[in-house]
């Protein structure tokens, strides 16, 4: 994970949070990933994938944040955007369930793929606190340095933007999310759209119409979440 390749951190990312790069503990996590390689073990998303997120969305074209927790552990499925998988993989249930909370919320009918790049090229950060994973082994890279990356760029944005829309769902998030300021931004939470979580409270939450309405009421436009 050199930050010298192709997948390297969008200059604007790289002023904001550049200096991480830098700390033992993000050298420790190269040295952690390149042993993992060769060990023969196979992560997710591959390499120049793994800043996908902030590659698509540069810092000062930030306007909203959805925080994910780890990458999809499955071939094909993680390409660095938080819920996203590329188009012509199946759409996983919690993807399916943000697409029927748009469908009911704004009246949208969604194209049954799943790749979310456009809204991460209007300034939807699709942000997990985790960049990479070991193939069919869920949460195989947590603690090992990524959350205080992850941190350090929403403690960035928290810091040096305002009216940003931070969206937390499930307890992860929120916990991440904890140390956002709701006086400069919106923060909206509610329980994770999983199918084991979705209908205490994500369904009908109404979060996709409050983002466009805040974002319009900043003199923005409202993000076109068709797909």
């Amino acid at each position: 994970m050199p930050n010298q390749h192709p997948g390297a951190l969008h200059p604007s990312w790289q002023a904001a949070i550049g200096a991480e790069l830098e700390k033992p503990y993000m050298q420790n996590l190269r040295e952690f990933l390149r042993q993992e390689k060769a060990a023969g073990k196979t992560i997710f998303p591959p390499s120049p994938f793994i800043f996908n997120a902030f590659n698509h969305t540069p810092f000062d074209k930030v306007r909203v944040v959805i925080i994910g927790q780890d990458p999809y552990h499955g071939p094909g499925q993680a390409h660095g955007l938080s819920f996203s998988v590329p188009a012509g993989i199946k759409i996983p249930p919690s993807l399916q369930n943000i697409f029927k909370e748009i469908e009911n919320d704004l009246g949208l009918r969604m194209s049954g793929s799943g790749d979310l790049t456009p809204w991460a090229e209007q300034g939807v950060l699709l942000l997990n606190a985790t960049l990479t994973v070991e193939q069919a082994n869920a949460g195989s890279h947590q603690k090992r340095g990524w959350e205080e990356f992850t941190d350090a760029a929403i403690q960035a944005l928290n810091e040096q933007r305002s009216g940003l829309v931070f969206v937390l769902w499930g307890s992860y998030a929120q916990k991440k999310g904890a140390m956002i300021d709701a006086h400069k931004h919106l923060v909206l939470s509610s329980v994770h759209p999983s199918p084991l979580s979705a209908h205490r409270g994500f369904f009908g939450n109404h979060q996709f119409s409050r983002i466009n309405e805040y974002l319009i009421a900043q003199g923005q436009p409202p993000i076109n979440w068709q797909l």
